[in-house]
């Protein structure tokens, strides 16, 4: 009978235990959904650095190393709650899940409205499944709260490009370029190509 006493004591202590566990973990769940995201990191000499040594780069492979250092700042979250978010939805995206996707990056933006990434990616999503004016709404926002976003740029500029204003799109276009002469939408501005310049070949 004192064995099965101890075993309840035992039993009840590991319950109490365990419920304790759980309700930590309930209330840091809880702290957790109603914490407000952080505004963004200041990146604007880190993106006119880049933008500038693009600019003076004179081999492929610095233009692409320069490009992909572009794209690590402007998907550097800026709390873990929000990272997780982005990498999902892009996960979601790359294996053409765009419901999923939009779920994620739905609520990154609900969560960091002032996170330009957000916008962006929600933006390549619909541009995926041809819903340019949801597209252009979301990159208008992007840029506005980063003016160097240089991928967003040329996004804007297909967005535009698709929704038939082509003198826009070229504009917008010409500017992601300035910017980076090394991505590959340059491809666009050339002679014959779909946003040419009219006499000039780039």
């Amino acid at each position: 009978m004192g064995l099965d006493r101890a075993r309840t004591r035992v039993i009840l202590c590991d319950m109490r235990i365990l419920l304790s566990l759980t309700l930590a973990l309930v209330m840091s769940v809880v702290q957790s959904a109603g914490a407000a995201c952080p505004d963004p990191a200041d990146v604007k000499e880190e993106l006119q650095a880049l933008i500038a040594q693009a600019q003076q780069a004179k081999r492929f492979s610095e233009g692409q190393r320069l490009s992909g250092t572009m794209w690590e700042i402007l998907l550097r979250a800026p709390d873990e709650t929000a990272q997780a978010a982005l990498d999902a939805g892009m996960r979601r995206r790359e294996v053409a899940d765009y419901l999923g996707a939009l779920e994620h990056f739905d609520r990154l933006v609900a969560y960091c409205p002032t996170y330009a990434e957000g916008y962006n990616q929600r933006a390549f999503v619909n541009f995926l499944q041809g819903a340019h004016e949801e597209a252009l709404v979301d990159l208008d926002v992007a840029l506005d709260l980063q003016p160097l976003h240089v991928a967003a740029q040329a996004g804007r500029a297909l967005t535009l490009m698709n929704l038939g204003r082509i003198a826009e799109a070229r504009e917008q276009m010409l500017i992601a370029v300035g910017n980076n002469p090394w991505l590959s939408e340059r491809a666009l501005l050339s002679d014959g190509a779909p946003l040419a310049v009219p006499g000039k070949d780039l």
